[in-house]
């Protein structure tokens, strides 16, 4: 139920909040994307150190299936969260690949 406040309000007010909300939120998720691929750095670091090799099939797998679950659970498009996170790890592979 809306008050009539809300329906009395300019829609192009509100779009403009709705702008300004969504360019906060993909500020937070570059700035998100910046601490996980340097998180990324540390494990590729711990991997040299350890001996073991930076690529890990299955625990890329694994982040997919994290995600795509995440995504089920919110009602999201599943191929389409996929498709984002197989390029959020290939930017983190790459990342750790240049480190090398």
């Amino acid at each position: 139920m809306t008050s009539a406040s809300e329906s009395a309000r300019d829609p192009r007010d509100e779009l403009r909040d709705c702008r300004n909300a969504i360019e906060v939120i993909d500020r937070r998720i570059v700035a998100l994307l910046a601490q996980r691929v340097a998180l990324g750095l540390r494990a590729a670091d711990a991997k040299r150190r350890a001996g073991l090799p930076i690529i890990d099939a299955s625990r890329e797998a694994e982040v997919l299936r994290v995600a795509v679950d995440a995504a089920r659970e919110e009602g999201l498009p599943i191929e389409s969260v996929r498709d984002l996170f197989e390029r959020i790890v290939r930017i983190s592979r790459q990342a750790q690949e240049e480190q090398a």
